[in-house]
């Protein structure tokens, strides 16, 4: 027999959604969230807030409570472009000075003008970021295949084009990884966009609201799964409760747990 995975519960699909740059317009964002049960990972340039048009330091913490606070380099280069020692010094800058301020260690990140290479992955990697959002849209609802490169379904633009699609599908395990920032609804004057994009994905029994570092710690946590040659046997060396499909439903592997199917 075949391992399946599901998510949390046995819930079939994944949302998630990613805003970067910490502007005042995040306060806004953060409301309609918390109003339909949804999840954000925030991505913050700690050395760029608190200003007359950004988030302070200071109310980071309760603003994005039950959300994700999350690095986006210290000062917002184009990581690419600057010497690799200054890369390491932009992510660990940023995570240093958000974790004075945060109740949790930062190890979410997303890249600066979405951009990247090779040697900056690996930098990332050793500065304990465990995944690491770009800005090429998919338009797919597909699992990474490297978390830190990590390809988002859509810029917030297309949301309402691809949600019906999302709602409708009968695939185990699609993600839909909306990203922005929370000021171009501002700029734009289309908070509506939204507000009808959270009442129209809001409430699913069968979706999973969640942060970035959530679901990557999932993902990870699945892929760490040990099983047996006949498949009936499962143990999970992660510190993650993980879901597989059973006989009798949905089945939590546990922390440490071996489970028997």
């Amino acid at each position: 027999m075949s391992i399946r995975i599901t998510f949390p519960g046995g819930r079939a699909k994944a949302l998630t959604l990613s805003y970067d740059d910490g502007r005042d317009h995040d306060r806004r964002l953060v409301e309609i969230f918390n109003a339909h049960g949804l999840k954000g990972t925030f991505h913050l340039n700690a050395g760029m807030l608190n200003t007359e048009v950004k988030v302070s330091l200071d109310e980071i913490a309760s603003l994005y409570e039950g959300h994700e606070i999350s690095c986006h380099a210290f000062t917002h280069p184009f990581l690419e472009r600057i010497p690799r020692t200054e890369v390491m010094r932009e992510v660990w800058q940023d995570r240093e000075l958000l974790e004075k301020y945060s109740p949790y260690p930062v190890t979410g990140m997303s890249y600066p003008y979405g951009s990247s290479d090779s040697a900056v992955v690996e930098i990332l990697r050793s500065c304990g970021i465990e995944y690491c959002r770009t800005t090429v849209s998919t338009k797919k609802f597909t699992i990474p295949d490297e978390l830190l490169l990590w390809h988002p379904t859509c810029h917030h633009r297309d949301m309402l084009e691809l949600a019906p699609t999302f709602l409708n599908l009968r695939y185990n395990m699609s993600i839909f990884y909306v990203w922005g920032h929370s000021y171009e609804f501002g700029n734009v004057g289309n908070w509506d966009d939204m507000e009808r994009f959270a009442d129209m994905v809001a409430g699913k029994d069968n979706v999973w609201y969640v942060t970035n570092i959530e679901l990557a710690r999932y993902i990870k946590a699945f892929r760490a799964l040990v099983t047996s040659t006949d498949g009936r046997r499962v143990y999970n060396p992660s510190a993650v409760t993980v879901w597989i499909e059973s006989p009798n439903g949905a089945l939590p592997v546990a922390p440490g747990a071996i489970v028997e199917l």
